[in-house]
């Protein structure tokens, strides 16, 4: 096997008996980081501080990801101005906060019949947020829902 120690000098190649009384002798322990290489590459180091280092790094990429959630805006197609208005403030606060919306128009009864109505309520507000997103999926009809999914712009997409 190739020895490297703590400090990323070569030791050259030895046998894994005298690696392992060079670790003891230093008080690290000896570990195998490329098994696949021909012959195999082991390190000293200390193993404890290693896989804290790692677990270090770990939180620290968990912290720069941001979980981005889907929130949800029910609408009907005889849906009032006012109401409306209300509903498209909720969806520019999930946009702004970094969330996708899901725009639903929920048919009941015979309003199945509307579904130009019902797209043309969706095509409005995606067009009155085109500034803050970018349609995702366009308005399609599922059962008794038609579905339109908006992501919020980001720096790249501008």
């Amino acid at each position: 096997m190739r020895l490297v120690d703590s400090d990323n000098n070569q030791m050259g190649i030895m046998s894994s008996r005298e690696a392992l009384q060079i670790a003891e002798e230093r008080q690290l322990d000896l570990v195998e980081i490329a098994p696949q290489a021909k012959p195999p590459v082991c390190r000293l180091m200390d193993y404890g501080k290693f896989k804290y280092e790692q677990s270090k790094r770990e939180k620290e990429a968990k912290k720069k990801q941001r979980i981005i959630n889907v929130k949800e805006v029910k609408l009907r197609p005889n849906i009032e101005e006012h109401d409306y208005q209300v509903k498209f403030r909720n969806a520019v606060r999930f946009l702004k906060s970094g969330d996708r919306v899901k725009a639903t128009i929920m048919f009941r009864g015979r309003e199945i019949v509307h579904t130009p109505k019902g797209r043309k309520i969706l095509f409005r507000m995606a067009k009155e947020l085109s500034e803050l997103s970018i349609m995702e999926r366009d308005p399609k009809l599922e059962g008794r829902n038609m579905i339109m999914i908006l992501a919020p712009k980001t720096e790249q997409q501008d």
